[in-house]
Parts: structure tokens; C-alpha cells; sequence
């Protein structure tokens, strides 16, 4: 039973070690690391609003239309993804806003505008809600480019 006592001592002792190494590994992150903004109640609204706005045609894990890059008959591309591998985080805040708000017609798109159904909160909520899908890779990029916009 001693030897049993020392054992998981020993085993303790081992994963406090490797714990303290992991808050090493973590504290030697980059500094570019971005916080992210959101909080929880917020990405969880943004879920609710982009499953009932959005998904039709960005997909329910906001994955995008299959052939997004290609034009369809109408000449239209399909809606992007917008986890993290279109290029939705090539574009500032101010921009995912008006594009939520306004829509692409007078790009030549078809994604409706939502300014009429949804208040700049919700649509806040929406994008917190596919940015937290992003690799922090990608949201630190997002975060310098937006920075930098303002």
C-alpha cells in the first residue's frame, strides 16, 4: 500500500511539472495573439440569428456553398464560407456590418439585406458567432487588419 502512495505522488509531482511547462509554452506566444471580443451569451445569440439568417445559404457550420468560388447560371457567386476559410477575414468589422445590412445587389450579389430585420447588435452577435469558428491564426490577422481600418 506505501508503494502505492508513492506512485501517485510521483505521478502528481509529474503533472504539476507539466503543467508548469505548458503555462510556459503559453506565456511565450506571440504577442500578436488577439483577444477575442466576444463573449459566450454573444456567440450563442449569434447562433441562434445565423441558423435562422443565414445558414441557407452559408451553411449551418457556416462552411459555404460547395462551388462558392464559381459562378452559378445566374452568373452570382454562392455564398462564402465563413469559418475561417473564405475571405470574410479580409474585411474590417465596418465592412461585415454594411455587407449584413445592405446585401451584395448593388454588387452585383445576391445576398439580401438584413438592416430592416436585424438591429447592428444582432448583427454583431452573427459575426462574433462565425469568428469564434476562425483559427486564432486567422482572428489575429483579422484583428491587426480591422485595427488598422478604424
Amino acid at each position: 500500500m506505501r508503494r502505492i502512495g508513492q506512485v501517485v505522488i510521483l505521478l502528481l509531482l509529474t503533472a504539476c511539472g507539466q503543467q508548469e511547462e505548458t503555462a510556459k509554452s503559453e506565456s511565450q506566444l506571440p504577442a500578436n495573439n488577439a483577444q477575442r471580443f466576444a463573449d459566450f451569451n454573444q456567440v450563442t445569440r449569434g447562433g441562434r440569428l445565423f441558423q435562422e439568417y443565414c445558414a441557407g445559404c452559408h451553411g449551418v457550420d457556416a462552411e459555404g456553398a460547395a462551388n462558392w468560388r464559381q459562378k452559378g447560371a445566374d452568373g452570382k457567386y454562392p455564398a462564402p464560407p465563413l469559418n475561417g476559410t473564405g475571405h470574410a477575414w479580409h474585411h474590417p468589422e465596418k465592412v461585415l456590418l454594411m455587407t449584413i445590412r445592405d446585401g451584395t445587389a448593388r454588387l452585383g450579389g445576391s445576398m439580401p439585406a438584413w438592416g430592416d430585420k436585424l438591429s447592428e447588435q444582432d448583427m454583431r452577435d452573427i459575426i462574433a458567432w462565425f469568428q469564434a469558428k476562425w483559427p486564432e491564426e486567422i482572428y489575429a490577422e483579422w484583428a491587426r487588419r480591422n485595427a488598422q481600418a478604424k
